[in-house]
């Protein structure tokens, strides 16, 4: 039932949100040259998947998680998708390939073995990677590997149909901070 409401709500969401989509991607080729940000990550049952985003910091940035960059790689246009979350809404065709859901533990980087190491133990790479969770609105972030192993696989036990509208409603009504980086 959750893979049917992904579908629909991105097919939805890419629809609906074409202009805007459109109008971040113009300003981000002023901002940086090149308004995507592509980057493979780790999916479901530990596959990687190209994961689609607007940019937010500079083109030269190192490839590290959120946690270890610096704050002053963020353009000022990425300050604004970052704190109004458009940042992510590439990601709804992550969704409607099937390599993410709107919900689910945020997908990490190869390079961070230790969380990769803590969600392996607790199976949580047998769901798809979510665009938000219960980790994201109560502002856990991978700097924490453990803690969003854990609070990961709890949501997956608990994933309902219920929980899955909660987090959604929770993380358009602005809750959480997102990942947070090095100031």
């Amino acid at each position: 039932m959750i893979r049917f409401f992904d579908v629909v709500f991105s097919l939805l969401g890419l629809i609906v949100g074409l202009p805007l989509l459109l109008i971040i991607y113009v300003l981000g080729v002023w901002d940086t040259g090149a308004p995507l940000f592509c980057q493979v990550r780790v999916g479901r049952y530990q596959q990687p998947f190209t994961l689609v985003k607007f940019r937010t910091m500079q083109v030269n940035t190192a490839s590290v998680a959120s946690h270890l960059a610096s704050a002053s790689s963020i353009t000022k246009l990425g300050s604004f998708l970052r704190k109004t979350k458009l940042d992510e809404l590439p990601q709804l065709w992550n969704v409607l390939k099937g390599e993410m859901s709107l919900v689910g533990p945020r997908p990490n980087l190869f390079n961070q073995e230790e969380l990769i190491a803590e969600r392996a133990k607790l199976g949580v790479y047998d769901a798809r990677p979510g665009i938000t969770g219960i980790a994201q609105v109560n502002g856990i972030d991978m700097s924490v590997p453990q803690l969003l192993a854990e609070t990961d696989a709890r949501m997956l036990r608990d994933m309902r149909v219920s929980l899955y509208f909660k987090l959604l409603f929770q993380t358009l009504l602005g809750k959480g901070r997102g990942d947070r980086v090095v100031r």
